[in-house]
């Protein structure tokens, strides 16, 4: 499964990246009768309804022809907005300093959420501090979900 996300995360991509975009992340939800594929795209001067429509478009026509999900799925394009996803290690180092809830797939010293100021990365971890200075270092691949906390 792991490596069939990859090759539709390379598709997805390279699409993207063309029409001139940043590539945010990609969410891949397979469910009974309706897989869910939600993409999350950026531009220097955010994203319009009518950007998420073009590269809707263009990706749906790519997706077609390369077929790589197994069945009918639904297709979403999205901007992060201001609860944005992090997916990679450049995500949490580009947002250091801003406030973050983070969702683990497993437990670290019993808690599976954090919610903290986001340090930045020290080698492969993730570093957040909660407010009353308790500093975490989780690992990338533990982290199930990782947003944004808007401040407001």
């Amino acid at each position: 499964m792991r490596q069939d996300f990859q090759m539709l995360r390379r598709i997805v991509a390279a699409t993207v990246e063309a029409m001139g975009y940043e590539l945010v992340g990609v969410e891949f939800h397979p469910r009974p009768g309706n897989a869910l594929l939600r993409v999350y795209i950026d531009g220097e001067n955010g994203i319009t309804l009518d950007d998420c429509q073009q590269v809707s478009h263009q990706l749906s026509g790519v997706l077609d022809v390369e077929d790589p999900i197994a069945g009918p799925y639904t297709l979403e394009i999205s901007s992060p907005g201001l609860d944005r996803p992090l997916f990679e290690a450049k995500h949490f180092a580009r947002f250091a300093g801003a406030v973050v809830r983070i969702q683990l797939r497993e437990p670290l010293d019993g808690r599976r959420k954090l919610v903290g100021h986001l340090l930045g990365m020290r080698g492969d971890d993730v570093v957040i501090a909660s407010s009353d200075g308790q500093e975490w270092e989780v690992p990338l691949e533990r982290i199930e979900k990782a947003r944004l906390v808007p401040q407001l």
